[in-house]
């Protein structure tokens, strides 16, 4: 009977199976107070999000049991992805995990073609790694659509990502484009995606700047429990928990040496069978000496397989800023998005050309109570579709500019910078 109710829908013109999926939507505006979305941070939290995952990919066939019982990456180890959980009566009951690029690049883009969404511009994040716990997986997305709004309020509030991108099997591949306006990448069906067993995968993206007007037009004249344009964009739920930061950084790192020697040394071998090149990029991340004792060993050819790391470290943030320029004929102000930071330079996006090799003074709001004060200078300029962006240098910074830098290179986690 459901084989013959899956052929029966499969014959049905797409706007009708659209249509139909949507019809189903349960989404409580209002839900159980018991209910709680968080990020994953500590090892009991983590370990239950990595085993609820692991059972719900062997289950599909998507993975071997592992003997951890847990499904664990590299990507989990970098500061540049965040798992998220949904914790009910405080038992983790559903996780989901954001990879934005970083030194690995990201799971799918070794078989799927990412240019068209990059051209777009801003940042990319992939959705990896969902999965509800089994009984919580038949209460009309109790636990699924509050994850999915805390993800994709999370990734545009806190994260700094424009594009979502995901790689899943062909039999849900509706979902996500009936119910959340995903576009499929490719009309081809790979055939074998290493990063799930060898399943086969369809690759999709949904551009959150258009996602509102996308969903506004699929579900603006539902009632409440049923408009998920609504619920993502009006609902203000209690339920959630977001990270407090004392700067604008766009990472939530968790990882303590302590949590990698125990997830990616004991519990499991992913440090143990990365290769040399990998191994060198985990040492560029992880560079303060609390996490050399256990990083994975680098082999004999390791310096040769990696760049040289740069003089200073870079950090990613997002943070408004402004550029004052004085001249013969008076002042002229510049509004700065800084994206990047360092010791010695920061990199900005503006809409307005500006000049090279000339000073100015600069503000920039490193935190919600703290700005930065510097003598400036624009020396590189990079145009591309997502915009131009100047690369900037100072001689000297001030206090806030360097206690900021030193309480990133410091921090281990993300609560060490609230």
């Amino acid at each position: 009977m459901h084989l013959l109710l899956r052929r029966a829908f499969g014959v049905l013109p797409t706007r009708l199976r659209f249509a139909l999926i949507r019809s189903l939507v349960v989404c409580d505006p209002r839900p159980d107070p018991r209910l709680e979305l968080k990020i994953a941070e500590t090892r009991e939290e983590l370990e239950a999000c990595f085993k609820i995952l692991h059972d719900a990919y062997v289950g599909a066939g998507f993975m071997k049991p592992d003997p951890s019982g847990m499904r664990v990456t590299i990507y989990h180890a970098l500061p540049t992805t965040t798992t998220l959980c949904a914790k009910f009566d405080g038992e983790i009951v559903g996780t989901i995990s954001m990879i934005r690029e970083g030194v690995f690049g990201f799971p799918m883009q070794a078989i799927f073609d990412l240019e068209p969404v990059r051209t777009r511009g801003g940042q990319i994040a992939e959705i990896s790694a969902l999965a509800v716990a089994p009984s919580f997986r038949k209460t009309g997305g109790a636990v699924l659509f509050p994850l999915m709004k805390y993800m994709r309020e999370y990734c545009e509030r806190y994260f700094d990502t424009r594009h979502l991108v995901i790689a899943v099997n062909p039999d849900r591949i509706q979902l996500y484009e009936a119910l959340l306006s995903f576009d499929r990448l490719t009309e081809m069906t790979v055939a074998e995606y290493d990063f799930a067993n060898g399943a086969p995968a369809v690759g999709a993206s949904l551009d959150l700047q258009r996602a509102p007007e996308l969903l506004k037009r699929n579900y603006g004249n539902r009632k409440a429990i049923k408009n998920l344009h609504s619920y993502f964009y009006s609902v203000e739920m209690p339920n959630f928990r977001w990270p407090q930061r004392r700067y604008h950084t766009t990472n939530d790192p968790v990882m303590t040496p302590a949590l990698l020697d125990h997830f990616f040394n004991k519990a499991s071998t992913v440090f143990e069978n990365m290769d040399n090149r990998k191994k060198a990029l985990l040492w560029s991340i992880y560079d303060q000496p609390e996490y050399r004792a256990v990083l994975p060993l680098l082999g004999g050819t390791a310096e040769a397989d990696h760049h040289p790391l740069r003089r200073h470290r870079r950090f990613s943030m997002r943070c408004p800023g402004r550029l004052l320029m004085r001249n013969g004929a008076g002042e002229v102000s510049f509004a700065l998005d800084v994206i990047e930071i360092s010791f010695a330079g920061f990199q900005a996006e503006c809409k307005l050309d500006l000049p090279l090799q000339e000073e100015g003074e600069v503000t920039i709001e490193l935190g919600n109570a703290t700005s930065s004060h510097l003598h400036a200078m624009a020396v590189r300029r990079k145009a591309a579709e997502a915009g131009v962006f100047y690369g900037f240098t100072f001689d000297e910074a001030d206090k806030n500019w360097r206690d900021c830098i030193a309480a990133l290179e410091m921090g281990q986690t993300y609560q060490d910078l609230g």
